[in-house]
């Protein structure tokens, strides 16, 4: 004969109750908590990771044609020619 305890029985609802509770301020004070970090970085002016690396390969891009740019005969004449120097030469 099985006999039920209705002591035990509220015990248990009431006991997945407060789990319940438990668990929904768990996620109230994470969902506070991200609110909280995301006012403090915008306060900060922080960038964005993937802003970052963006830049960052741009950035990279960048300094390589500048490289490039400076390797190249054409661009090394470019400045002695602009410049306005004292003239050697036969023909007078």
């Amino acid at each position: 004969m099985q006999t039920q305890n209705p002591f035990l029985d509220e015990m248990a609802k009431l006991s997945t109750a407060a789990m319940g509770l438990a668990q929904a301020a768990g996620e109230e004070a994470k969902a506070a908590f991200r609110a909280q970090a995301d006012r403090m970085a915008a306060e900060f002016d922080l960038i964005r990771r993937d802003d970052f690396d963006a830049l960052k390969a741009e950035v990279a891009q960048l300094r390589a044609e500048v490289e490039a740019l400076r390797g190249s005969p054409a661009v090394a004449k470019t400045p002695k020619a602009a410049k306005p120097g004292p003239k050697t030469g036969a023909a007078s």
